[in-house]
């Protein structure tokens, strides 16, 4: 039974003084991790302090759960508006969905590791949230529900994946770390269907973006 308790509620709070001294200043994207309880979506035998802690944790499939900073600059990064359509790509443990859902956007995400999409819807319909979740290939991106407002990629590309683009509305936001074994973070605009703006915004180490899937169903 998932349990949050007033402790875990307290790390949480200590964890969003962190992040707002660390230079997070979106009031709503800090509300949201205050709300979302880290602690659901890794091991059960970590430890409050550690799940609270303020640094990536490994899951399964040898992926790891974002450090909560990462979460947070990526998100701060989209400015999201109300209902806003993302495409997600790397749902992974549903930590980083779970805070664009409570932000009330629209989240389309993606996991291309199957024991991880599964355990990730499962657990995201049990907290009451209703993201689209799919198994699918990141590089494709979701052409069927096409365009999106706002593209969030969670894991390290090597390039920009030219399919993703073609999916971002004009005027649209995508956030993604290029590069293989350190990334740099950029925020893409698409100013028009020809022309982008790219900023980049520091070195972040992210698990790779990778294009087979993991068929294997256990």
């Amino acid at each position: 039974m998932l349990t949050d308790s007033y402790r875990h509620k307290g790390l949480r709070k200590k964890l969003v003084d962190e992040l707002s001294k660390k230079g997070i200043f979106d009031k709503k994207v800090l509300d949201a991790i205050n709300a979302v309880p880290r602690h659901f979506f890794m091991d059960f035998a970590i430890a409050p302090e550690i799940a609270y802690s303020d640094k990536a944790i490994p899951i399964d499939c040898k992926q790891t759960i974002s450090q909560p900073f990462t979460v947070a600059f990526q998100t701060q990064l989209l400015e999201l508006k109300n209902k806003d359509k993302i495409l997600e790509i790397g749902t992974g443990s549903g930590y980083q969905t779970a805070v664009l859902c409570q932000l009330k956007s629209n989240v389309f995400t993606i996991e291309r590791q199957h024991n991880l999409f599964i355990k990730a819807k499962t657990l995201l319909i049990s907290m009451g949230y209703k993201p689209k979740c799919y198994f699918g290939d990141g590089y494709l991106g979701l052409q069927s529900c096409s365009p999106f407002d706002k593209i969030l990629v969670t894991c390290g590309a090597p390039q920009i994946p030219d399919g993703l683009i073609k999916q971002l509305k004009v005027g649209g936001i995508m956030i993604i770390p290029i590069g293989e074994e350190t990334q740099i973070m950029y925020k893409i605009v698409k100013i028009s269907e020809n022309e982008l703006k790219k900023e980049a915004l520091g070195d972040y180490k992210f698990v790779p973006m990778l294009e087979e899937l993991e068929m294997k169903k256990s």
